[in-house]
């Protein structure tokens, strides 16, 4: 397969990857593609959350019923189902097939079975990886992998594999902080709802993942927001209002949500406790956080006026890393 052929489906799976950053905490995003044998792509698989499928499972579940027309798993998100159905039945089916996949398939068994076990059971014959697995735990997929002879070429878009995995390799051992806002095309960041329901849904989602959403005190005064995740039935994190004044009225909602802790500091030293952190605000508050941000989220709605503030008062320069244009464009960004 030539370098072409071994890019485009990588690049698929990073796509699909990125779909569900972060909302497979505590594990990391990733993405798998099967190709046929004549290089065709059959599936893409991800990632969607702890405890379900990893990504090439869906992979291989998709691209069976591709290859043998047997439909029973095709709404199957039952890990051990499907890897025990796979075995049972694929019938040589996969011998021909070549995976595509972010991160080093997974050794060891614990709440979902191994990844690597299973597409040395199924006879596939050639994996491309982006990266291998730092967590010791999980590692060691691809020594099983190529004791069973199977073709294994490691480091194809490697930069970019490394890219995805960096919220998973920071939150072993710190806290991973992102900076989400959401802005028209003129640049406005006020002025009532301005991203789209879908994108807001996302937002709940990312909350529903965080421990703590860092927000400044000029926003809660005006927005009187309740920065929980019921857009999505998720839990509400701990919020810390960095403020240097600690008068706030106690009926702005999201002083009321249940089971929730609220720090008022004038300090970011509390990020510290914490794992996964949103930071939500203007100008002002990326200006403050910049020493302490790893990435940036922006929602940008396809919309003009109805604002008059920006956040467009600070210089930086960033890398984008994936861009999804849905209703609104979404971009997941580094600084450079």
């Amino acid at each position: 397969m030539n370098t072409a052929s071994k890019l485009s489906p990588m690049h698929l799976a990073l796509n699909a990857a990125w779909d569900y950053q972060l909302l497979t905490f505590p594990n990391p995003a990733v993405g798998a593609v099967c190709i046929g044998a004549s290089g065709e792509i059959l599936s893409i698989g991800a990632h969607k959350q702890a405890g379900g499928p990893h990504a090439e499972v869906y992979a291989l579940r998709d691209a069976y019923r591709v290859l043998s027309g047997d439909t029973a798993l095709c709404d199957c998100d039952d890990s051990t189902y499907i890897h025990n159905y796979l075995r049972e039945h694929h019938n040589g089916c996969f011998f021909m097939i070549t995976m595509a996949v972010t991160l080093e398939p997974c050794a060891h068994a614990g709440r979902t079975p191994s990844c690597a076990t299973l597409i040395r059971d199924l006879g596939i014959l050639k994996l491309f990886i982006a990266c291998k697995d730092p967590n010791p735990l999980a590692s060691d997929g691809l020594l099983i992998l190529k004791e069973a002879g199977v073709e294994c070429t490691t480091g194809v878009m490697e930069a970019q594999g490394y890219d995805l995995l960096r919220p998973f390799s920071t939150w072993q051992t710190k806290p991973f902080v992102f900076f989400k806002w959401a802005q028209r095309l003129d640049g406005t960041i006020d002025g009532g709802i301005i991203s789209s329901t879908a994108s807001r849904e996302h937002v709940h989602q990312l909350r529903d993942k965080c421990d703590l959403i860092v927000i400044g005190g000029n926003t809660v005064r005006t927005d009187r927001s309740t920065l929980d995740a019921r857009l999505v039935n998720g839990k509400a994190p701990d919020v810390l209002i960095y403020s240097r004044d600690s008068d706030f009225d106690q009926s702005i909602p999201l002083f009321g949500v249940p089971d929730r802790r609220v720090f008022i500091e004038s300090t970011l030293d509390r990020i510290q406790s914490y794992t996964l952190v949103m930071i939500e605000g203007g100008a002002s508050m990326m200006e403050a956080t910049r020493d302490v941000c790893d990435w940036y989220l922006s929602y940008i709605a396809p919309k003009i006026g109805g604002g008059m503030t920006t956040i467009g008062q600070n210089q930086e320069d960033f890398e984008v890393m994936s861009a999804r244009i849905q209703e609104d464009i979404i971009l997941w960004m580094k600084k450079k």
